[in-house]
Order: C-alpha cells, then structure tokens, then sequence
C-alpha cells in the first residue's frame, strides 16, 4: 500500500473528525454541492445555502470556470434553448457567477459560520478563488486527468477533495503521484460520473478499493436520488459525502434531476449524524441495563451458569 500525505486524523479541522479506532466513529464530513443549480440567480443560491445550513451540512460547494477556456468558440455558437437565450454561449453565461456574486456568498457564508469552496475548471477560475481564503480545493472527476490543472491545485497545498469518476486506476495514480509530491493532502471521493446513477452502478465497495491502494481518506459524492446509498459510504468508512441539491428536481439544469431537495438533505445529514453513536465503539460489554434484563430471564442459579 502507498501512504500518501493528509492521515485521516490531520485531513479535516479537529470538530469535524475524532480520531477513533472504529471508521464509522467519526464524524462525516457534509458537503452540499450546489454548483451551477442556482441557475445563475443570487438569491436561489442563497435559499440553497441556508437549507444546507439548516440540515446541518459542514460546508457548500460551487462551480467556477471561465467559459473562453473551458469551451471552444465554435461550441459557443451552437444553437442551444435556455432561459438566457438560444446558444450555448448565452447558456453558459447565465450560470456563471462572477465576484460580485461570489463576494456576496463568502460574506453569507461567513455570516451562517458555514464553510464554502469551489470546483475550478480551469487555472484562472482556480486563481479567481484564492481571493476567499478558502479552507478546501476540490478537483472534479473530468479534471483530475488535467495535468496543468492539478499541479496548480496540489501546489496550493490546502486540503483536497478529488472525485475519481470517469478515471482509471492509472488516471488516479497519475493524479495523486502529483499530491503527493506537492505534499497536497487529499481525500479521494469515489464517484460514478452518470446524472443521476442508476443503484446498480454505484459500486460503493471501490471505496475500500481507493482506501487500500492509496492510503488516504476516502470519500463518497453521489450522483444518485436516494439517500440511502450516501449512508452506506458512510458505513464503509466514506469520511465524506457530498451530494448535489437542488430547490426542486424539476428546474431547469442537467444537474437537477441528480440533487437532493432540502427535506431529503436534511433527512440525509440526521441519519450521517446518528451513525457514530449507533455503531459504537466496538467493545463487547454487558449495559447496566441489559444486567437487569438478564437478572429477570436467567432463572437459574449462580451455581449452574457456565461461567
């Protein structure tokens, strides 16, 4: 096994993970991907914040991309029905926020105590969120076999969530290789990169598989509309879930239909929150009332009992 920096106990702030001996004793991080399903609209993105604020989510992530380097000219002038428009370029533009925006989500941020961050599509998106301080960087499936762009992150050296759909072992040994020698922390996320997941693709048991190869901590970000699959992760020891939400499934956007409304968020976080508690902490040992069950159902004698 290759040990890779970021140790399960130095990954996350001090409250957001114990170190215990048992991986489900521990605290899983939360993360609400908001990303581009505010629509293009402050204040959606704002409502989408406070809910994630309201289920008790630990942080809510964006996208950023500058749409000249992210896309060719000639993709920018497709025809393409939106709201905003009828090309792609007039698609693209009405989900993009710019700083003014940003400032505003940093200064709400701030204001609930909620952590933010943002997947960057490209270098200068990436430099553009260096301006918040931010606590954490997060590389997107598509990006993380972008060599430019990950030596850009790693270089930064702040805690990394980097989400493996799309990529091959090779891919993802290429990338950490890259972390590791930026001495970046990271936690891999496994991911399956379909909108949204059909159940039987999910294949939550690759969670072991990234944790045994890369010796990192290993997270979950869902694609799928259930929230059963994300507690799962969380019981093979994920130490992070992310999944997109969303106002309402039926909006506009190619990630609605694979989010979470906010009911079924906060339904998520309660059931992540009492894992730790119902799991234990592994010990074997008789509760002061179980002593008292057995008192009344144990109708023999001291002299008869095996030991």
């Amino acid at each position: 096994m290759t040990m890779y920096p970021g140790s399960l106990e130095t990954a996350f702030p001090v409250q957001a993970v114990a170190p215990l001996a048992w991986p489900l004793a521990r605290r899983v991080f939360v993360i609400a991907e908001i990303g581009i399903n505010h629509n293009g609209d402050l204040a959606i993105a704002k409502q989408l914040i406070a809910a994630a604020h309201a289920a008790g989510c630990d942080a809510v992530k964006f996208q950023k991309r500058d749409i000249e380097l992210v896309y060719t000219a000639e993709l920018l002038a497709q025809p393409r029905q939106s709201p905003w428009g009828t090309t792609q370029r007039a698609q693209k533009e009405g989900l993009e926020f710019g700083q003014a925006e940003y400032d505003e989500i940093d200064r709400f941020c701030r204001e609930l105590g909620l952590a933010w961050f943002a997947s960057a599509w490209d270098v200068a998106s990436l430099q553009f969120l260096r301006r918040y301080r931010l606590g954490y960087n997060k590389v997107a499936s598509a990006m993380l076999t972008h060599r430019a762009f990950v030596e850009a992150v790693a270089a930064e050296q702040r805690l990394t969530f980097a989400s493996t759909g799309m990529c091959t072992l090779a891919e993802v040994d290429a990338a950490m290789a890259v972390f590791s020698r930026h001495a970046c922390p990271v936690v891999l996320m496994h991911t399956v990169s379909t909108y949204p997941t059909p159940p039987a693709d999910l294949n939550l048991a690759a969670i072991e598989t990234l944790r045994q190869r890369y010796g990192v901590p290993v997270g979950y970000s869902g694609h799928e509309t259930a929230v059963e699959p994300s507690v799962v992760a969380a019981m093979l020891g994920a130490v992070a879930v992310e999944r997109h939400i969303t106002l309402d499934r039926s909006l506009y956007g190619s990630d609605q239909s694979a989010s979470l409304e906010p009911h079924e968020l906060a339904d998520l976080v309660a059931r992540l929150r009492a894992l730790p508690a119902m799991f234990g902490d592994g010990e074997k040992r008789v509760s002061a009332a179980e002593a008292a069950v057995a008192a009344k159902l144990r109708y023999w004698p001291a002299s008869e009992t095996l030991v």
